[in-house]
C-alpha cells in the first residue's frame, strides 16, 4: 500500500497506439482494446444536461465531464488550462468586454455532425435568460451580463458583456447540441434519423452507422438554422419547445431510444446506464481534439456505502473510489494491500441551511410576518449545532489539522481573505454550543417549545447520519425536536418536484468547481421564488438586498481590495441573518487499485475525474 498527499500521483503509462482512419490531423488514439476501468461515486447519473436546474448535480457532472469538450479545465494544482486542441478564445475589446471564441478543431458530435456556432449560440440563449424564460438553467452568473445577442461566424461566437465580468475566462459557451435539442423538441422532424439509428442499433454494421450519420448531418443543417432563427428572431413557439426539451428531455436513468438525448462532444459516449447502479462510457471513435484516453470503457458505479465500495475495490471489482470517509473507513482503506491511498483537503465544505419561506419554524410567516421572532428562532437553533464536536469526532481522525470553518464565501486556504472575513463577521456568536443562550432567545421572543424541525440529509450517507445524530441530541436540549426527513434523491433541489423546499433544515456541501471570485450570488442572492426555475442554488428562500447587491457588484469588480470589501459585506450580512452555518472543510480520501495508474487527487470538483484521459491499465506497461 502507498499513502500519498493530495496532488501526489503517478505518471501515465505508455500504451500501444493506432491512428484513426480518415482523420485530417495527426491524432493518435492510445485506447487499449478491450480495456475497462470501474470507478465509483456515491450517487448515480440521472440527467445529461448538468447546466439545467434539474440536472445540476455532481454525479451528472462527472459523466458530462468525460463526454463533453470545453475550452478549458482545471488541473489539480489547481490552475486553469486552456484546451487549445479544441479551440481558442481571446479578449478582442476591453470596453465593452468582448470575448471571441473559435472552434479550431474538426470537432464533431458523436453522430458526426460538426460542432459549431449554433451550438454555442444555444448555450448563450439557454443560460443567459435574455431570450426566453422557457429555459431553466442552474446558474446564470456571467451569462446574465451578455444581453446583446452574440454575433456568430464559421465556428465562432463573440460575447459582449454589459459590464466587465471578473470571471469571464470560466464561461464555457458549449453545452448540449443545438440539433439534438431541436430533435428532442420536434421528434416528428427527426423521424428519418431515428429510423436510421434504429437500423444501426439492430445491426451494428458500419454501413448502417454511415447511413445514420449522413441522415443526422442532413437533419442538422436545417435544425441548426431553425435554432439560430428562433433565437435571433424571438420565435416564442420554437423557443418554448426548445426550453422544455433542454430542461426535461435530457433526464433519464436508462439509455433513451433517441440518440439525440445522448450526443457527446468529447472523448466518450454513453453506452449504457442503469438507475442508481452504473453508467458505462465507451471511447468515442470520432474524437480527435484532445488528449486520447487509454481505457476503452469506463464504468461509473453508484455506491453510497463506503465500506461496500472498499470491499469491492479489495475484491478486484472496483478500481477507483472516493467518498465522504469516517475514521473507520480510512482504516479499512489503509488496510488494503493492493491500494494507493491519497489524502488531503477538498474545496468543498459542509454546512446547514435553514429554510425561511416554507411556513416552518424559521419562516417569518409562521409568526405573522414577525421577522425578529423568526430570526431569534434561527439564531437559537444555530447556537445548538455542535460544530466543534462534529469536527473533533468525525473529521479530526481523518485530518488532525481540521478546524471549524467560520466563513461562507472563502475557505481558510485563502490566507489573506479568510482572516479578514472571519475577524468580525458574527461567527464568534456560534463558536461554542450555547444551550442556555438558545433557551433565552426563545423565551425573549415568546416562542414556546418543543419546536419541530424537519431535517434533511442524504439517506445512506453514513457521515451525515452521524452529524444528524449529534445535532439532534444537542438541539433537543434547547427544545428543538429534529424530525428525520432523509431521502436519497435530493428532491428539494429539483424545482419541478419542490418549488419550495419542504425541509426546515438541510445539511450538505457546496462543491467548489473553480477558483472564481464571483458567482456566490447564485446561492445567497434574492430571487423570484414564485418562479423557482430562476433561483440558482438558493434552496432556502433567503433574501437580503444588501447581500445581493454586494455579491452582484463583486461579479463585475476587478480590484482586489474592493473585492475583499464586498466579500466582507456579504459575509457579515449572511451571518447576521442566521440562515446558514458552515461546519468543516471536507477531508479528501482517494483510493485506487494497483491495476490502474495515473489517478491523481484533485481539490475541486470533478475530483479525481479531472484527468480521466491519463488513467491507464497496468497490464499495458512496457
Amino acid at each position: 500500500m502507498k499513502i500519498a498527499r493530495l496532488a501526489a500521483g503517478v505518471g501515465v503509462v505508455a500504451v500501444g497506439a493506432l491512428v484513426l482512419a480518415g482523420c485530417s490531423n495527426p491524432y493518435q488514439s492510445d485506447v487499449v482494446e478491450n480495456s475497462e476501468v470501474t470507478v465509483a461515486y456515491n450517487e448515480g447519473f440521472f440527467h445529461f444536461n448538468d447546466d439545467s436546474s434539474a440536472g445540476n448535480n455532481t454525479a451528472n457532472g462527472n459523466i458530462k465531464y468525460m463526454t463533453d469538450t470545453t475550452f478549458g479545465y482545471y488541473n489539480n494544482t489547481p490552475e486553469w488550462v486552456r484546451n487549445t486542441d479544441f479551440g481558442s478564445y481571446e479578449v478582442v475589446s476591453e470596453d465593452p468586454l468582448t470575448v471571441e471564441y473559435t472552434i479550431t478543431a474538426d470537432a464533431v458530435w458523436s453522430d458526426g455532425v460538426p460542432i459549431d456556432e449554433a451550438d454555442m449560440l444555444l448555450q448563450w440563449a439557454a443560460i443567459s435568460g435574455n431570450v426566453s424564460d422557457a429555459f431553466s438553467p442552474a446558474a446564470t452568473t456571467g451569462y446574465n451580463l451578455i444581453t446583446q445577442t452574440p454575433e456568430t461566424g464559421d465556428k465562432t461566437i463573440t460575447l459582449v458583456y454589459d459590464e466587465p465580468y471578473v470571471d469571464w475566462e470560466l464561461v464555457n459557451p458549449l453545452g448540449v447540441s443545438a440539433h439534438g435539442t431541436y430533435a428532442l423538441a420536434f421528434p416528428e422532424e427527426y423521424a428519418d434519423v431515428q429510423a436510421a439509428w434504429d437500423t444501426y442499433s439492430a445491426s451494428g454494421e458500419q454501413g448502417d452507422w454511415d447511413k445514420y450519420s449522413e441522415a443526422a448531418k442532413s437533419f442538422a443543417e436545417t435544425a441548426k438554422q431553425k435554432v439560430v432563427d428562433a433565437i435571433t428572431n424571438g420565435d416564442d413557439a420554437v423557443l418554448d419547445a426548445l426550453g422544455t426539451a433542454w430542461g426535461d428531455a435530457y433526464a433519464y436513468t436508462t439509455l433513451p431510444d433517441s440518440p439525440a438525448a445522448a450526443l457527446t462532444s468529447g472523448a466518450y459516449t454513453i453506452e449504457e446506464t442503469a438507475e442508481d447502479q452504473y453508467t458505462t462510457l465507451v471511447a468515442n471513435p470520432l474524437y480527435t481534439w484532445g488528449p486520447s484516453p487509454k481505457f476503452e470503457r469506463i464504468t461509473v458505479r453508484a455506491i453510497g456505502d463506503s465500506t461496500t465500495a472498499l470491499q469491492a475495490l479489495e475484491a478486484g471489482e472496483l478500481d477507483i473510489w472516493t467518498g465522504q470517509p469516517t475514521a473507520d473507513i480510512l482504516q479499512v482503506a489503509e488496510g488494503i494491500s493492493t491500494a494507493e491511498v491519497q489524502t488531503g483537503v477538498q474545496a468543498s465544505h459542509e454546512h446547514v441551511d435553514l429554510t425561511v419561506n416554507n411556513g416552518g419554524p424559521f419562516d417569518p410567516a409562521t409568526y405573522g410576518g414577525d421577522e425578529a421572532k423568526a430570526l431569534a428562532v434561527r439564531q437559537a437553533f444555530l447556537k445548538t449545532i455542535p460544530r466543534q464536536e462534529i469536527v473533533d469526532k468525525i473529521i479530526v481522525p481523518l485530518n488532525p489539522d481540521a478546524v471549524v470553518r467560520n466563513a461562507n464565501l472563502v475557505s481558510a486556504a485563502d490566507t489573506v481573505r479568510y482572516p479578514i472575513l472571519t475577524a468580525d463577521n458574527g461567527s464568534a456568536d456560534y463558536a461554542e454550543v450555547d444551550i442556555e443562550g438558545a433557551i433565552q432567545l426563545l423565551a425573549d421572543a415568546g416562542v414556546t417549545t418543543p419546536i419541530e424541525v424537519g431535517f434533511w440529509y442524504p439517506e445512506g450517507n453514513v457521515r451525515r447520519g452521524q452529524e444528524f445524530e449529534l445535532i439532534a441530541a444537542s438541539a433537543a436540549q434547547a427544545g428543538f425536536q429534529l424530525v428525520d426527513q432523509s431521502e436519497p434523491n435530493w428532491e428539494f433541489t429539483d424545482p419541478s418536484i419542490n418549488p419550495i423546499n419542504p425541509h426546515d433544515a438541510t445539511i450538505f456541501a457546496w462543491s467548489q468547481t473553480s477558483l472564481a471570485v464571483g458567482g456566490s450570488d447564485q446561492i445567497y442572492a434574492c430571487y423570484d421564488f414564485a418562479a423557482p426555475d430562476t433561483k440558482g442554488g438558493n434552496y432556502n428562500g433567503y433574501c437580503n438586498e444588501d447581500v445581493t447587491s454586494a455579491l452582484q457588484t463583486l461579479n463585475v469588480t476587478s480590484d482586489y481590495d474592493a473585492q475583499t470589501d464586498l466579500l466582507n459585506q456579504a459575509e457579515t450580512g449572511i451571518w447576521s441573518d442566521a440562515v446558514t452555518i458552515p461546519i468543516f472543510q471536507f477531508p479528501g480520501l482517494l483510493v485506487s487499485s494497483d491495476r490502474v495508474t495515473g489517478v491523481k487527487a484533485m481539490p475541486l470538483s470533478p475530483d479525481y475525474f479531472w484527468n480521466f484521459w491519463e488513467w491507464a491499465p497496468v497490464e499495458s506497461e512496457g
